[in-house]
């Protein structure tokens, strides 16, 4: 990786940075935030670096398939377009790729936490654009408050809470896409409730596609005249129905890109989600507080899926369920000690009970998934629990340094239970995973920031089954500890204007690829990611907001567990691209009419372990937006996706750790569509 220009764009940048005043030290924000004076937590632009925040009025807007594209805007954001009905894709940065072997973001809704037991983030899909406040991204290893499945870092999805609106959205669009999202919002006398109902259907881009989902959701909180105590209770209730249109391999997807194999004319997925949460913020004295979370979270999917060209005997379609019931409880609690100094800490349990069933069939074409099973892979319960604690100190000895040194500590424990064999066995003992943890920002002046930090994350193995449970014959699995270091400027050159730029890098000790849902585990011991983050966002007029950003990244094996698997050194991680990027802008044109454009890239990426059967994946789309204000409650806009109709796909390698067809396979992505929709205010 070549960083030779980095010194100098650091000498460029630091060069214009006293030419205005502080905006949040080391965060970079994009568009609007609303912001509560009420009792709560300590923000998180307040302790940490590295941190991004995507403004509501950026978000509600934007006509996605699934919630997940929505952080396609934010900078680093690397997504992963599967594309198969319910299971369609995923957000991640800092090199973790989305394929669902190393899950290393984690995921909240409004704080809680929302991975379900493998770390996918399934639960994104609950949230809709309306519904969205704020979308909050955390980069790096030196946030302390969460433990499992933060190894790069966390997304927070801030849903609307309080303030009097009634909103409404009506969609319709290319796929035969409707979709309707009503927001309701009644705050006074210290009550507020907020409702939010979505629904959106839609035929999809290729045959065999059509998807239907829902959502409902709620909010209560009361807060006393005084502001010192908060009282709330949150809850969402998701449905989605869709059908799968399968991976195509090289010759079909030339043949017909919009085609699905007959040999997935039964394949789909059923899922269902909820979620509940009792919050409580307490502001027990001047400078002393106490906020906790208690939650419960459900998943539920029943999904039916058809593999390749497999021989008879390896029974190739499958059908997977999974019942998995996470309750928690979150606390903290935060002292302001003085002007120097402010004490933050607090403990989390989490306890998973869950369920999961593999049922595989013979082949047929197309495969009748209600019949008897050839064989039964899966039946298996298994409980997974988590307790953690964490404390860090902000400490500022002068008005131009603050210092936020921090620990972290998780224990895991848990039981499976293999019904089909009656084995029952215990989770791997990790012990104690210790995480010190430290943060540094020096103020150079009114608008520069310098900041470093460094931090412990770790990644420990999930699952029904070995290697994540003790069974007969199997050997233990330290925890993956990953150590992970940054240095960077912020800068706010002019009024309205801001950038940064970050070096950044993590080693993992004993990391592996582990797939819980088809029992693939690979060792892939030492690891390094690294890698350049530049970022600007400017508001260069009134009407005129430009933003870019430029990740450029690398994941590579440095030494493998074993001499068997000595070849996997210095080959890069797969599905990792070496760059991601974003740019764009909105022009409100005049009073009524506002023109925004927004591209992404990235580049090629290997698709399997050995790097040996070439790259793929990389593309550069552009969307376009054109709204009108038809009175100063209603609007409609005009958005066109893919506005170049370009052709790009996601790409797996088939046979990448177990016996398949030894072929690329590609799901492709939506060419040129366009959304036209009605947006109410009353």
């Amino acid at each position: 990786m070549r960083i030779k220009a980095i010194p100098l764009a650091i000498s460029a940048i630091f060069a214009t940075a006293g030419h205005a005043a502080d905006s949040g030290e080391a965060t970079i924000t994009l568009g609007e935030v609303s912001v509560h004076g009420a009792a709560g937590p300590l923000t998180t632009h307040s302790i940490l670096t590295s941190v991004d925040i995507l403004g509501g009025d950026q978000v509600a807007t934007k006509n996605v398939a699934n919630s997940w594209e929505l952080l396609g805007q934010m900078p680093g954001i690397q997504l992963t377009e599967t594309r198969m009905g319910a299971e369609s894709g995923k957000a991640t940065f800092r090199a973790f790729n989305g394929e669902g072997y190393i899950n290393g973001i984690k995921v909240l809704i409004d704080g809680i936490p929302s991975n379900v037991n493998s770390g996918n983030q399934r639960f994104i899909d609950m949230i809709f654009p309306l519904d969205v406040e704020y979308i909050e991204v955390v980069r790096g290893t030196n946030d302390p408050r969460y433990g499992l499945h933060n190894i790069g870092g966390n997304i927070n999805l801030g849903t609307r809470q309080g303030g009097n609106y009634t909103d409404g959205r009506l969609s319709v669009g290319s796929f035969n896409t409707r979709e309707v999202q009503f927001a309701l919002g009644r705050e006074s006398d210290g009550f507020a409730q907020n409702y939010f109902v979505a629904k959106q259907d839609s035929d999809g881009h290729r045959d065999h596609s059509r998807s239907e989902k829902y959502s409902l959701g709620g909010k209560w909180f009361y807060t006393t005249a005084d502001n010192h105590l908060k009282l709330g209770l949150t809850a969402r209730l998701y449905e989605h129905s869709a059908e799968e249109a399968g991976y195509l391999t090289a010759a079909e997807l030339a043949a017909n890109r919009k085609q699905s194999p007959s040999k997935n004319a039964n394949d789909g997925d059923d899922r269902d989600m909820q979620q509940i949460a009792a919050h409580l913020d307490w502001q027990i004295r001047d400078g002393l507080m106490l906020s906790n979370r208690l939650y419960y979270n459900r998943y539920l999917d029943d999904r039916k899926i058809t593999f390749t060209s497999y021989t008879a005997g390896n029974a190739p379609r499958q059908r997977r369920q999974w019942d998995e019931t996470q309750t928690g409880l979150m606390s903290t609690l935060t002292w302001q000690a003085g002007p120097a100094l402010t004490v933050d800490g607090g403990f989390n349990l989490e306890r998973q009970d869950n369920e999961y069933r593999r049922y595989r069939y013979i082949y047929s074409d197309p495969t009748n998934f209600s019949a008897t099973p050839a064989r039964i892979q899966n039946d298996d319960q298994y409980t997974f629990n988590n307790v953690g604690a964490y404390v860090q100190m902000i400490v500022k000895p002068t008005s131009d340094l603050k210092i936020v040194p921090a620990f972290r500590v998780d224990r895991f424990s848990g039981n499976t239970r293999l019904n089909s064999t009656g084995v029952s066995a215990p989770l791997q003992d990790y012990g104690w995973i210790n995480q010190p943890k430290l943060s540094v920002v020096y103020t150079l002046s009114p608008g520069a920031h310098l900041y470093a930090n460094w931090g412990k994350t770790f990644q420990v193995l999930t699952g029904s089954r070995e290697p994540a449970y003790l069974t007969p014959g199997q050997s233990t699995y330290k925890p993956s500890i990953n150590t992970g270091k940054e240095i960077g400027i912020k800068v706010k050159p002019l009024p309205g204007t801001e950038a940064r730029l970050a070096l950044w890098q993590q080693d993992a000790t004993d990391e592996v690829a582990n797939m819980p849902s088809t029992g693939t585990t690979v060792g892939l011991g030492e690891t390094r990611r690294k890698g350049i983050d530049l970022q600007l966002t400017s508001r260069l007029s009134e009407r005129w907001t430009v933003w870019v950003s430029h990740a450029v990244q690398e994941a590579k094996v440095v030494r493998a567990f074993t001499a068997s698997g000595a070849p996997l050194a210095g080959k890069e991680v797969f599905s990792t691209p070496r760059f991601i990027t974003n740019l764009g802008t909105d022009y409100r044109i005049n009073g009524d009419w506002q023109l925004g454009l927004q591209g992404r890239a990235q580049g090629k990426y290997f698709i399997d372990d050995m790097n040996a059967k070439g790259k793929y994946g990389g593309f550069a789309v552009l969307d376009a937006s054109l709204r009108y204000n038809l009175t100063p409650k209603a609007s409609v806009d005009l958005q066109i996706r893919n506005l170049t109709d370009r052709k790009y796909e996601y790409v797996w390698y088939d046979n990448f750790f177990w016996g398949g067809s030894d072929q690329p396979m590609f799901s492709p992505a939506p060419g040129r569509s366009g959304y036209l929709s009605l947006n109410m205010k009353m």
